[in-house]
């Protein structure tokens, strides 16, 4: 991403997990990223932090981005759009990553030949872990994608897929830490039950499970080999297992990525329709 200048158009969470990563992995320098937001201060702090360019009006900043980051809310982007419609060129790449928008609507909103990548992140991205779906628009080309997922694995992996399967990884990895969240609070109560501190019960299971997912993704071993090999004849961790089983959590995970990503679905069609209606 050498000499791209990336603006962010919304300077939240996400946009400052992305700023931070990039910089960090050396992917580019402060110096090619600028920022708007309709909250001055969560612009001033980034560019405190970080050194970036601030801008008053998101028409200059996508007119000075090659690559613009549409990091605002889903209930305000037809806004967002509509009032910088003009100030969209054939050299800027637009990565949206507002969540049930899908590409259609907002290349509808744009120029007509407005090249745009939809991506699906998670919250992981804070702390550099994040797992990002990348799906190209109509007018993409394959350089287009392969700069959007050099964005997203400055902040974790990244995988390409067609835009039907974006709905399926925000059911998957985009509501996943919320699943993961309630596993390691569920595990720390366990610890307590037994005796641990709440303290030290939280430590050990939100390590477990870090440790667990860094053992599968190093050593690309396949889940149930690895469960095999903590799993001894008639020991705890069979003990424990017959009781996962016995409670359905298997079957819960599966239906609990389902049914998210059926409401994924179910928000896009509501968010398409609303933008339909305003155009």
């Amino acid at each position: 991403m050498k000499g791209q200048k990336i603006g962010m158009l919304g300077a939240g969470n996400m946009a400052g997990a992305l700023i931070r990563g990039m910089i960090a992995g050396g992917t580019v320098e402060a110096a090619q990223i600028g920022a708007s937001d309709v909250r001055s201060d969560h612009l001033d702090d980034l560019a405190a932090e970080h050194g970036i360019t601030k801008f008053a009006a998101n028409d200059d900043l996508i007119a000075w981005s090659d690559v613009l980051v549409l990091a605002v809310k889903p209930q305000v982007i037809d806004r967002v759009l509509e009032a910088s419609r003009n100030s969209f060129g054939p050299k800027t790449l637009v990565v949206s990553i507002a969540a049930g928008v899908p590409i259609s609507v907002i290349e509808s909103q744009l120029p007509p030949g407005v090249r745009v990548v939809r991506a699906m992140p998670n919250t992981a991205a804070i702390v550099l872990a994040g797992a990002t779906g990348v799906a190209p628009g109509s007018h993409a080309t394959p350089e287009d994608v392969e700069l959007a997922r050099a964005l997203f694995d400055a902040v974790g992996r990244t995988v390409v897929l067609d835009e039907s399967l974006i709905d399926a990884v925000t059911g998957l990895s985009g509501s996943g830490p919320a699943y993961v969240m309630l596993m390691i609070d569920a595990l720390a109560d366990g610890g307590v039950k037994v005796g641990l501190h709440r303290d030290t019960a939280l430590l050990l299971a939100a390590q477990t499970v870090y440790g667990s997912a860094k053992l599968l993704l190093d050593t690309g071993e396949h889940p149930g080999r690895l469960k095999d090999m903590v799993t001894s004849p008639g020991g705890t961790a069979i003990a424990g297992l017959h009781t996962l089983e016995s409670g359905g959590l298997r079957r819960t995970l599966i239906d609990a990525v389902d049914t998210a990503t059926k409401r994924a679905i179910e928000l896009g069609e509501i968010m398409s329709a609303k933008l339909d209606k305003g155009r």
